[in-house]
Formats: structure tokens, sequence, C-alpha cells
């Protein structure tokens, strides 16, 4: 079991850079699949970016890929999203998600994780 705590949302402008946190509780989170998805209003939930447990494997949506970087602090419990160069379409509840396993596959559907927080709201104004 493991419980998943977003931060770090807000209200930027279109260009700038936030950076999203998730803690993590419990102590295996280092074998955990971590990922995080976004939910614009009134759209489904989408992928964003994800790696597998150790962090080798890293795969991002399309629309995010060269501007945000998913990385992980396993002393701290914590993933990250750095997301430089915003645009307004960028708007949306941000998630982080996880999954238990030590596999080399990384996961891009909701379907497959386990865990989620409870979302931050990132605001890019133009």
């Amino acid at each position: 079991q493991v419980q998943l705590d977003e931060s770090g949302g807000g209200l930027v402008q279109a260009g700038g850079s936030l950076r999203l946190s998730c803690a993590a509780s419990g102590r295996t989170f280092r074998s955990y699949a971590m990922g995080w998805f976004r939910q614009a209003p009134g759209k489904e939930r989408d992928f964003v970016a994800a790696f597998n447990w150790n962090g080798y494997n890293v795969y991002y949506a399309d629309s995010v890929k060269g501007r945000f970087t998913i990385s992980r602090d396993n002393a701290k419990n914590t993933v990250y999203l750095q997301m430089n160069s915003l645009k307004p379409e960028d708007t949306a509840v941000y998630y982080c998600a996880a999954h238990p396993g030590l596999g080399w596959g990384v996961r891009v559907e909701e379907r497959e994780y386990d865990y989620w927080g409870q979302g931050t709201q990132v605001t890019v104004s133009s």
C-alpha cells in the first residue's frame, strides 16, 4: 500500500516553469513504477510521463516531450515533474500514480496503475 500526495501546482504565465512533487508513503517506494497524468476540464485523463521502477526506461507523451522531465529521489520517496516552456494547453489537474513491480516496461495506461494522488491544479495563462 502506498499513499501519494502531489504539490507544486499553481498559476504561471505561458513560457514559465513549474516543478510538481509527488511524495509517497511506504518503505517499498523504490520498487514502484511511477507516472504522471493530467486531466483538463471536460476531457479524459491523459498520460504525461512515466518510468519503470529504477528509472532506466522513461516515456513521455508527444505533447510534452522536450519540455517536461520526470525524475525520482528514492531517499525522499518523491517523484518530480519539471515542466518548462509551459503552454495554455498544459492547464489541467496533474496526478501522480504508482504501480508496484520491478519490470522494465513503462506503463502509459491509467488502468495499469494501482495508486493515485488527489491531484494538483496547474493553470497556464496566455
